[in-house]
């Protein structure tokens, strides 16, 4: 009998592979034929599961977003129940950070991406869609812990999320090039959460 093939298996193999070229040699040295053989797959079977180059790279993103979002699922889930507004945002927002080889790849690919995108726009149709949702989730969460009391009052929670998001941002940069190294950025976020939330 043969073998059922995983199609969304598949397709993560192969975005994967997009993953650890643009983390390795860049995203322009992910040409189809070289993902295919970083990948281990023939390119036949890369365009099957990616028509273009373009449909590649958006499914790549999405990847990339999945791989987040585990991320900081597993770094909310270590501090324990329950999930506060605190710890969620203690949790999610250092996972961000490069603190290791995984995290590292995750957000060398996703900065690469992102580059090219603001320059090719059609390769991230929902355009600001993510970065704004995850601002709103962030000021979600500093509203409500700021009327639970465990945060100050005196900041509107809009301005803080986008505050603090473009520390994250400006600290994975940093990691990168080797200002700092991902714990020292974490102390330098967590520094900031805790002005927040005294």
């Amino acid at each position: 009998m043969p073998k059922r093939v995983d199609h969304e298996e598949r397709r993560s193999q192969i975005a994967e592979a997009v993953v650890r070229i643009a983390a390795s040699r860049g995203l322009e040295a992910a040409s189809m034929r070289e993902v295919a053989a970083e990948a281990g797959v023939s390119l036949r079977l890369v365009q099957y599961y990616f028509h273009t180059k373009e449909e590649l790279l958006r499914g790549v993103l999405a990847h990339l977003g999945r791989l987040i979002a585990q991320r900081v699922a597993r770094a909310v889930a270590a501090l324990g129940e329950p999930v506060t507004p605190r710890t969620f945002l203690y949790g999610a927002l250092p996972a961000l950070i490069p603190t290791d080889d995984e995290s590292r790849r995750i957000v060398l690919a996703y900065q690469a991406h992102y580059t090219l995108t603001l320059t090719r726009p059609e390769l991230a149709p929902d355009g600001l869609t993510y970065a704004n949702a995850l601002r709103d989730l962030v000021a979600r969460h500093i509203r409500e812990a700021q009327e639970a009391g465990q945060a100050s009052g005196d900041e509107d929670p809009g301005v803080a999320a986008a505050i603090v998001l473009a520390l994250v941002t400006g600290l994975q940069s940093s990691v990168l090039a080797g200002q700092y190294d991902g714990p020292e950025a974490v102390a330098l976020l967590t520094a900031h959460l805790d002005r927040l939330f005294t």
